[in-house]
């Protein structure tokens, strides 16, 4: 119960927004609108994030919902995954699928991007649905994708998103941004790194 009102939420949101999108009817546009405002006011509530910032997150888009796209690189040397760090915590390189970028031309921007590293994707380890693995859940769908990729060249260089890089071991894995990835993704990414006959996991 502690999480299904956001289920409820998230379905109520689609589903005016869909109907705000569709409806001709000037009348039924206003009451998924309403619908719309009621969603927001309520994740405000629970959040204590003003009514304004949650309709800029969550109520901002037109058309039929779906969910957002994110993908995650895992990157091995010497049997240890590659991991950066941004805001004080460390993460696998990866984030939004940008407008034009594919899951592989995108896993290979941002590895660029913040690991300073240019690499080859060369095999999906998982599709998964975000709110089932990750915390906090969001009030919007994303489906994460990660990729086993191999080094090419490169080093890493400070930017405007990571000030730090490393290889870890499984046992031994820094503070992680557990809304970005967890100790048991990053260990089906070890899993996978390991076997050559690993099937593509997906919710």
């Amino acid at each position: 119960m502690e999480t299904l009102w956001i289920d409820w939420v998230i379905e109520l949101q689609a589903i005016a927004q869909a109907g705000l999108y569709y409806s001709k009817d000037i009348y039924d546009k206003e009451r998924f609108e309403r619908i719309r405002e009621i969603t927001a006011e309520m994740i405000s509530k629970q959040s204590s994030l003003p009514v304004e910032t949650v309709k800029d997150l969550f109520c901002n888009e037109t058309g039929y919902q779906t969910p957002k796209m994110d993908t995650r690189a895992a990157i091995f040397e010497n049997n240890k995954i590659l991991l950066v760090k941004e805001q004080g915590k460390w993460s696998l390189p990866g984030g939004w699928i940008d407008v034009n970028e594919s899951i592989k031309s995108n896993t290979v921007k941002e590895v660029k991007e913040e690991a300073g590293l240019e690499v080859t994707p060369v095999r999906l380890i998982a599709v998964q649905d975000r709110n089932k693995h990750n915390k906090p859940q969001y009030a919007y769908g994303i489906c994460k994708v990660f990729v086993l990729c191999n080094i090419v060249s490169g080093e890493f260089k400070q930017n405007s998103e990571t000030t730090e890089s490393g290889f870890f071991a499984i046992d031994s894995l820094p503070d992680l941004a557990n809304e970005k990835n967890t100790a048991a993704q990053i260990r089906m990414c070890f899993d996978a790194y390991q076997d050559d006959n690993w099937k593509v996991q997906f919710d």
